[in-house]
């Protein structure tokens, strides 16, 4: 059974220097109001689902926290039957942390945020406001906008004109999209709001190449009362030339000598591969999706370069741990490598040459996408009897419970289903079914979730539970009735985070003003 760990003791990991790994278990409306910095988010109804990667080995310290207590039990106890074997939880939660009045933080991704507002403050990086960049295009200036999103928030929208450029190709290529350009084009680099446009106008400014980033992004865009473009399609990466690639690799050599970034050549990464059975061992491929599929070295996940910086946080969930970057030779890999070098990560290596050097050396690339799993499904499964839609339309019972987010739940449940996002199952279940020989039939968007949330009322000591095979996508498909709207909600949903133009210009101009804020005290040093 996990124990309790105070708040002194956790004030000690966090100053200390031990692989360990503090885990949010509440929903990210919670986590975005406040939170332990430090922490990572991993909802409750979300550890099966990545508690694999985000920490690797079972041996790792591992201490959950919630508000007060009451989650994080609950969440500690699924990783032990997970086979974790060094697990806690925070005594009286975040309550009682700041109670004692030790320091929390608001928003997500702070690590990269913060980082990126000391980056500009610091280092004094250029940037371009949305009226003077409006006014340019009015006038007809010479112009290229970078969109160094993914390609999927660049399709939703795009600054006009934009192009999609991912944070993590910029060095590898700017040398081939500068040749395409006049000298006095102005190269302009955008994000949905503040940190990847600095981070990425900043790898060009310690390349040597001009560039400004457009303030605040297409947040400041909006602000400023300007149109978005919407399903942008100049999505297209160009190819490298040879001579691109020479300049991006030269620059990473000099990143590597002035950022701290070691290498491994593929003996070398063995024996980091070895060390996986007793330490959590964190393996990034931050090249494009499709050279991903194409061929990886076996174990490495795909986490795009630009994605793997803003994200750090859910990258780097183990402190202290050791973090290998990959490419197809050195520049992106280094470029990712020395962004957490910058962040504070020590045990930060690349491997020399990337995939193809595992390949000269006479060994297999994996292709693909390895399939996603699902941390103890298997057991839930053997546990749980499943039900057809059909069945359940005709045998309705006591009460069915939708386990997904409020956004799922909203989109389409089961007529009369109750929602319990199954971050809060072990502490509402009560008030939606207080008598334990009820019936009860779980339901969730594709079955496995709510295999997993049946497994656990089970474990409480339900005795007639049952899931619905396939979830609501084989209730759809079976062309039943489906309500809409949030109905029969057992508490208000905390698991709405709203995020780019999704926020109203209030919450998005607080929030800009929260990103700027972080910057202030490097202003004063």
């Amino acid at each position: 059974m996990a124990q309790k760990i105070t708040s002194h003791d956790l004030t000690q990991l966090l100053e200390g220097k031990s692989p360990f790994a503090l885990i949010d278990v509440r929903e990210s409306g919670e986590y975005n109001a406040t939170h332990i910095p430090g922490a990572a988010l991993i909802p409750r109804r979300r550890i099966e689902y990545i508690i694999e990667e985000s920490v690797p080995f079972k041996g790792t310290q591992v201490v959950i926290c919630d508000d007060d207590g009451r989650r994080a039990e609950s969440g500690a106890g699924t990783l032990e039957k997970l086979g974790y074997t060094n697990v806690s939880y925070l005594d009286g939660g975040t309550n009682r942390w700041s109670s004692n009045d030790l320091p929390t933080e608001w928003g997500v991704n702070v690590p990269s945020k913060d980082f990126g507002e000391m980056q500009e403050v610091v280092h004094h990086v250029p940037e371009i406001t949305a009226d003077d960049l409006h006014q340019k295009i009015q006038n007809g200036e010479k112009l290229v906008i970078l969109d160094t999103r993914t390609p999927e928030e660049y399709h939703n929208f795009c600054i006009p004109g934009g192009r999609s450029m991912p944070g993590g190709e910029l060095a590898l290529r700017i040398t081939d999209i500068k040749k395409e350009l006049d000298a006095d084009t102005t190269v302009v680099i955008n994000c949905a709001g503040r940190t990847r446009s600095i981070m990425g106008t900043r790898v060009l400014q310690r390349m040597g190449v001009e560039a400004v980033g457009l303030k605040n992004g297409t947040s400041g865009w909006l602000l400023a009362g300007y149109e978005l473009e919407y399903g942008g399609d100049r999505l297209k990466l160009p190819n490298v030339s040879d001579e691109s690639r020479a300049a991006a690799e030269e620059y990473a050599v000099r990143l590597a000598d002035e950022d701290g970034v070691r290498y491994l050549d593929i003996p070398a990464l063995q024996q980091v591969l070895s060390k996986q059975e007793q330490e959590s061992v964190y393996l990034i491929d931050v090249r494009t999706e499709d050279e991903y599929k194409a061929g990886h070295i076996p174990g490495f996940r795909w986490f795009p370069g630009g994605q793997a910086v803003q994200r750090s946080d859910d990258v780097a969930v183990v402190k202290n741990a050791t973090y290998v970057f990959c490419c197809d030779g050195r520049a992106r890999a280094t470029i990712t490598a020395s962004l957490f070098r910058q962040l504070g990560h020590e045990n930060v290596f690349v491997v020399d040459g990337g995939a193809p050097a595992w390949q000269i050396d006479g060994r297999a690339l994996e292709t693909g996408v390895p399939a996603p799993s699902l941390a103890g499904l298997v057991a839930a499964e053997a546990s749980v009897k499943k039900v057809s839609a059909q069945e359940l339309s005709v045998n309705y019972p006591d009460v069915v419970l939708f386990t997904d987010t409020s956004e799922d739940f909203s989109h389409g449940h089961t007529p009369g289903a109750k929602w319990i996002t199954r971050s809060w199952l072990e502490v509402e279940i009560l008030e939606a079914a207080p008598a334990k020989g009820a019936s009860i039939t779980v339901t969730c968007r594709d079955g496995r979730g709510s295999t997993l949330a049946a497994a656990t009322l089970q474990d409480m000591g339900y005795t007639n539970v049952t899931v619905l095979d396939g979830g609501m996508a084989a209730w759809r498909k079976a062309g039943l009735p489906v309500e809409e709207g949030l109905t029969g909600i057992v508490r208000p949903p905390s698991d709405i985070n709203y995020l780019g133009i999704s926020r109203s210009y209030g919450e998005m101009m607080n929030y800009l003003r929260w990103e700027t804020a972080l910057g202030e005290k490097y202003a004063a040093d």
